[in-house]
């Protein structure tokens, strides 16, 4: 059973959600709130494995508030959504160590295999949305984010996001492990993150692996 809390300030939203997921085999709305304060008051009572956030839910600004559920509650995973289209909030959000992104335009079937993927710990964000953060539309260039990724941090970053260790990305790519410790800096550095969990969150939104 996925245990979901959902974190909204609109009533109509929140009861909506609840029914499209209990209607859905294998879910469970253990909670709701309507503020952040709210929300964290809830998560030191429940242990939801997901949590759905509104981003613009009142108090706390979003973003700011997914980086406190992480920081606090490290075994929630967090899916953001809003009525924002996907680029104006996803990457950001992915960055901040959301789980995925979901607009509140989306279909209904997208809300459940969302929480579904989330919870078993799987990046959840349309594959639109990977083309479009991945590649130029006019050049099928990388964007400007990837900073220019040298195809050997592509392919190192390819074996870290496939669960390879130092040691064994170094022996798949007669590398030493002092070189690939350096890649890893290099890429966290490129890609805009302090963390291998990050890092390889990046790696999976942006269909790098």
């Amino acid at each position: 059973m996925i245990k979901v809390l959902i974190a909204d300030n609109h009533p109509i939203i929140r009861l909506g959600i609840k029914q499209v997921l209990e209607s859905a085999t294998g879910f469970k709305v253990v909670d709701s709130a309507s503020t952040t304060d709210e929300l964290f008051k809830k998560l030191e009572e429940s242990t939801p494995d997901v949590v759905m956030l509104e981003m613009d839910i009142p108090e706390i600004n979003g973003i700011a508030c997914l980086r406190r559920i992480k920081k606090e509650f490290t075994d929630v995973k967090v899916l953001m959504y809003s009525a924002q289209s996907e680029d104006v909030y996803a990457l950001s959000t992915i960055r901040a160590g959301a789980f995925g992104y979901l607009s509140k335009t989306s279909d209904i079937d997208y809300l459940i295999s969302a929480v579904k993927k989330v919870s078993e710990g799987n990046m959840f964000i349309t594959n639109e949305l990977a083309q479009r953060l991945a590649f130029d539309e006019g050049t099928k260039r990388p964007r400007r984010f990837f900073r220019k990724l040298s195809s050997r941090e592509v392919e190192v970053l390819k074996l870290l996001a496939s669960g390879k260790r130092n040691k064994d990305v170094a022996l798949g790519l007669n590398l030493n492990e002092k070189t690939v410790s350096t890649y890893k800096a290099r890429l966290m550095k490129k890609l805009n993150v302090d963390n291998m969990v990050d890092l390889l969150q990046q790696a999976k939104a942006l269909e790098l692996y």
